[in-house]
């Protein structure tokens, strides 16, 4: 199957994949069985993995749909290269799962660490066959520009996975604020012009 494609289907499938994996992180909170506040304090490790793997989540699929504005169409390589980023979205949920269960024990915090350095590896991928197709010129690639947080984060992650065997605090700390980082709004692609 060659030539190209409508980017709109890609689109759409890459939404359900990212909601599906909402629904399955929050499936991850159980209902306690006691009736009383002091019922949910186990709870409250699972919830704040919880929001920061949400977080993070959002962070991509609104990222996401900006780089996609850019562009008219999809290649092979690009499908490929979105399907990489959506398989290590999808294992968050169970990153996410572990640590929260493991109250942000050194293992499961590494894991996590690991699960977002390989999304951020796959995001890069992705962003850079859009480049390639689109050509060095083009609005994408301006948009792009030295994308300097997508250089720090995948530091961040490393940072983090090595300090979750020393200090789980500090690691934690270490994702909360990669996630903050993206959270600034970034303009290059709101400015940047959608693709006819």
């Amino acid at each position: 199957m060659g030539g190209s494609m409508d980017k709109h289907r890609l689109e759409a499938f890459s939404d359900g994949v990212i909601a599906i994996i909402i629904t399955i992180m929050v499936l991850e909170l159980k209902v306690p069985h006691g009736s009383n506040l002091a019922d949910l304090r186990p709870l409250v490790p699972v919830f704040l993995s919880y929001v920061l793997s949400f977080v993070y989540i959002g962070i991509y699929w609104n990222n996401h749909h900006h780089l996609l504005h850019t562009i008219s169409h999809v290649t092979g390589s690009v499908l490929w290269a979105n399907l990489h980023l959506l398989f290590w979205l999808s294992l968050i949920p169970f990153a996410t799962g572990w640590m929260g269960e493991n109250h942000f024990s050194s293992v499961p915090l590494a894991l996590y660490g690991f699960v977002l350095l390989m999304c951020a590896f796959a995001w890069t991928l992705l962003q850079r066959r859009l480049v390639a197709m689109q050509g060095r010129k083009s609005t994408l690639a301006l948009a792009v520009g030295r994308d300097l947080k997508g250089k720090i984060s995948p530091a961040f992650y490393v940072a983090g996975i090595v300090s979750a065997f020393f200090n789980g605090h500090f690691s934690e700390a270490i994702y909360v604020l990669a996630a903050l980082m993206w959270l600034v709004p970034d303009r290059r692609f709101e400015k940047a012009t959608p693709a006819e």
